[in-house]
């Protein structure tokens, strides 16, 4: 099934809109009036820049900026934050291919086309969108995990640290039954034969 890609008409703004946001003031709301009063980016064809913003997960659904949206702030995160961010609107193309942001040209253009399924004009917006979102991320740094989460312990790799831990690990059960037989004190011996034998089959 063809997979729904972020895409704006003017992509070509993209870079503006990154570049005004570091030197803004954080808004309350990120709103088309910000947009074009504050961050001067008022042509209509700009507008899809907001939703653009919340699909990268820049500002919620009410257009509150998140906390991804202060790491624009700071040169030394803004890149790192804008590849996050990137590599999770655009999840698909990078499912297909997880070096889709080293992709140019026709080789992208086709790798969107076969993810998305678009027509020629809405693939080379969607084209146009990641790789001005591409020029300004850096890929190189991966997300550092999340604290109080360990890595998994290593496995032994001699024969006898695998021995040792196989006895560490295993459980041997054990079953222990106790059995009372309350004989009566004036039977005969022949009785308790045919008590004796009948415990003997069934445990047998």
């Amino acid at each position: 099934m063809p997979a729904a890609l972020p895409y704006v008409p003017s992509y070509g703004k993209i870079k503006t809109l990154f570049t005004k946001i570091h030197s803004a003031k954080v808004p309350d709301s990120f709103t088309h009036a910000y947009l074009s009063q504050t961050l001067g980016l008022k042509s209509t064809s700009d507008r899809p820049l907001i939703p653009l913003l919340r699909q990268l997960g820049f500002i919620d659904a009410a257009g509150k900026p998140t906390a991804a949206y202060n790491s624009l702030k700071n040169p030394k995160e803004a890149k790192r934050a804008i590849a996050e961010a990137t590599r999770e609107a655009f999840a698909p193309l990078f499912a297909a291919n997880e070096n889709a942001h080293t992709l140019d040209g026709d080789e992208l253009k086709g790798l969107v086309a076969q993810v998305a399924g678009t027509d020629d004009e809405v693939t080379r917006r969607t084209v146009g969108t990641f790789q001005a979102l591409v020029e300004l991320s850096d890929f190189s740094t991966k997300p550092e995990p999340e604290q109080g989460v360990k890595p998994p312990p290593s496995l032994p790799s001699k024969p006898s640290e695998l021995e040792g831990a196989a006895g560490r690990l295993s459980v041997r059960p054990e079953f222990h039954y106790n059995i009372q037989v309350h004989l009566p004190s004036n039977a005969s011996e022949e009785t308790y034969l045919n008590i004796f034998n009948a415990l003997r089959k069934a445990f047998s």
